[in-house]
């Protein structure tokens, strides 16, 4: 006798009829607080909305600093407390404008955003010098134009997502041989029992979207396994181990599991050093473990941030096993570590310069030369000058030298702004700072003020880095 299995109908069109009936409203509220600005999203609920939501926030450089978040029986109620880098609350109108526009359009299916004109080299492996500049090189000398470039590193592994004008008009003979010489660059820095790997990957236009892809090429790399918690969990260790923090000084990420039956959520807990875009780091994470929040809060006490997830997987799977709970741990542990471990030690280089033929090249040859390693890198394009971000680190590991500061400056040209960082204060605006070409200010050049600046150039589309 066949069996006969029963399965839920379910229309595709029925999630466009519930968005159309049901819009999300975004409401910007400047009046409750006096030092920040309230996002407050009450909408249908869909996958991934939430991670949307903060990725339009972090686009913009804003800082969240508490957050409440409600999104059980498929709607959303979400409150996030906003400020501008300087701890100011938002009250440029086409900013409020665009923030309210975009929330909203971030419902709408992500491929109308994707660029068919880039092609994107994704390179994983060991963390060492100079491999940035050799690559960069290569692509120069094949006559490859640049449209941007980022990297990270963590640990002792490194990812790097480079964007090359010609997407699918370029010759597929042309691609292979782009990619053969990239391979070659990362062999040459590797040992053949390590791994590394050089792939060529549909283009994923953004910031926000590169940066959620670095996550995952370094998760994929498996940065992850090095990392581990200082303490074990429970409410006593977690007292005890603050009261410690506070007189040691320790800033280590801490992740705590629990197993909540009653309502088969996993409660997950983060504390951390707070700094901007902890929550968009922690929920590309949760996002790529397929965990979906159900509920969670955020908020920060001077420089530590506290989270707590309320969470299902969206399978049903429960979290049982040690080894896929210490997993869960290490990969938000790492999550929430990739952009401090830039601060560690070193400079901040932020450049705004005239593009030209090679500056990539020029760019990382200079900082190789004066024996200076990339710990990450974040370049664009704006108008006619190429924009970007570069923490760096002498080799050796000693300080890097104000004659070498000097030296990079002068043969790097274009306006150039230089801090001296360090783990003790990566979002304070105390460091030690000379500029080159431009009045040293507060308002430096990154990539995240340009699009705030230019809100009409979000359309994720790069420019063109002439390398």
């Amino acid at each position: 006798m066949m069996d006969i299995t029963y399965r839920p109908y379910f229309d595709s069109e029925f999630e466009v009829l519930i968005e159309r009936l049901h819009p999300p409203r975004v409401c910007i509220d400047n009046e409750t607080y006096q030092d920040c600005t309230l996002v407050k999203v009450d909408s249908a609920n869909k996958q991934g909305m939430l991670l949307e939501m903060v990725q339009v926030l972090t686009d913009l450089d804003l800082l969240i600093s508490k957050s409440y978040i409600s999104s059980d029986g498929g709607w959303l109620m979400d409150v996030f407390h906003v400020t501008d880098q300087h701890r100011n609350k938002l009250t440029d109108e086409s900013l409020i404008r665009y923030i309210e526009e975009a929330i909203c359009s971030s419902r709408n299916a992500r491929p109308k955003h994707l660029s068919t004109e880039h092609l994107a080299f994704e390179v994983t492996g060991i963390d060492r010098p100079g491999m940035m500049s050799e690559m960069s090189a290569v692509l120069a000398e094949l006559g490859c134009h640049v449209s941007a470039a980022v990297a990270w590193t963590h640990k002792t592994r490194a990812a790097c997502i480079l964007y090359v004008e010609g997407g699918p008009n370029m010759d597929p003979s042309r691609v292979s041989q782009v990619q053969a010489q990239l391979e070659n660059v990362v062999e040459a820095h590797h040992r053949k029992d390590e791994l590394r790997s050089v792939r060529l990957a549909a283009p994923i236009p953004g910031r926000t979207h590169t940066e959620r892809r670095l996550h995952q090429l370094m998760a994929a790399d498996r940065d992850y396994e090095e990392c581990c918690s200082c303490c074990g969990g429970s409410e006593s260790e977690w007292d005890e181990f603050y009261t410690r923090k506070a007189h040691q000084g320790c800033d280590g990420t801490h992740v705590s599991i629990e197993n909540c039956k009653e309502n088969d959520y996993l409660i997950i807990t983060v504390k951390s050093r707070d700094r901007p875009k902890l929550l968009f780091d922690t929920l590309c994470t949760l996002t790529d473990l397929n965990y979906e929040v159900h509920h969670a809060a955020i908020s920060s006490r001077e420089s530590t941030a506290f989270q707590e997830y309320y969470v299902k997987q969206k399978d049903g799977y429960t979290l049982d096993s040690e080894t896929e709970q210490l997993r869960v741990i290490q990969c938000l542990i790492a999550s929430t570590e990739r952009r401090i471990y830039h601060y560690l030690q070193g400079l901040r280089l932020d450049i705004c310069i005239g593009n030209r033929n090679g500056l990539l090249s020029d760019v990382t040859r200079v900082l190789r030369e004066n024996g200076l390693s990339i710990n990450s890198a974040d370049i664009g394009v704006r108008g006619e000058n190429a924009v970007g971000t570069f923490y760096v680190k002498d080799a050796t590991g000693q300080n890097v030298s104000p004659e070498i500061v000097e030296s990079v400056r002068r043969e790097i040209g274009g306006h150039i702004v230089v801090e001296n960082v360090s783990l003790e204060t990566p979002s304070q605006g105390n460091r030690s700072r000379t500029s080159s070409g431009v009045e040293d200010q507060r308002s430096r050049f990154s990539l995240g003020n340009l699009l705030w600046s230019q809100l009409e150039r979000l359309s994720n589309n790069f420019g063109l880095i002439k390398s």
